[in-house]
């Protein structure tokens, strides 16, 4: 495959998710992730693998779609390992209906198998304040 189809190949896995977020569909999300897939989510634990009833929980949370922008996303392509990188924003309604959005730092690595490309981990992060409060940098934008 050349470097062309590898990277429309990664980027429909990520329109994917994107989509899946959009729909409230957390199975055909689960799908884009390899099974051994370990993720680093801004939410406790330090680290799990792919829930699809516990994604399904999360984006019940929110009234409508949970829609996602990625901004300054980079993708480097060496044989079957692929690494993406950049910003993305989370942007919904509460259930209580106010807006709720962030920026968030973003690694996705996919491995092809059988010719198929599937995330093998995710990591997900936002910055936080130094000044000894520890709370998230939540408002920062690009």
């Amino acid at each position: 495959m050349t470097f062309d189809k590898d990277k429309a190949s990664i980027a429909a896995v990520l329109d994917a998710v994107r989509e899946g977020h959009r729909r409230k569909d957390a199975a055909s999300i689960g799908a884009q992730f390899a099974t051994e897939a370990v993720l680093f989510d801004l939410a406790p634990p330090l680290a799990h693998g792919f829930d699809v009833p516990g994604m399904a929980a999360w984006l019940d949370k929110w009234e409508g779609p949970v829609e996602i922008e990625e901004r300054d996303l980079k993708v480097v392509v060496s044989g079957d390992l692929a690494v993406c990188y950049g910003l993305q924003k989370m942007a919904a309604i509460t259930g209580e209906g106010e807006s709720a959005e962030w920026w968030q730092r973003l690694t996705v690595c996919l491995a092809r198998t059988d010719g198929e490309w599937k995330i093998v981990h995710e990591h997900t992060s936002v910055p936080f304040h130094m000044d000894g409060s520890f709370r998230a940098a939540v408002d920062l934008e690009p």
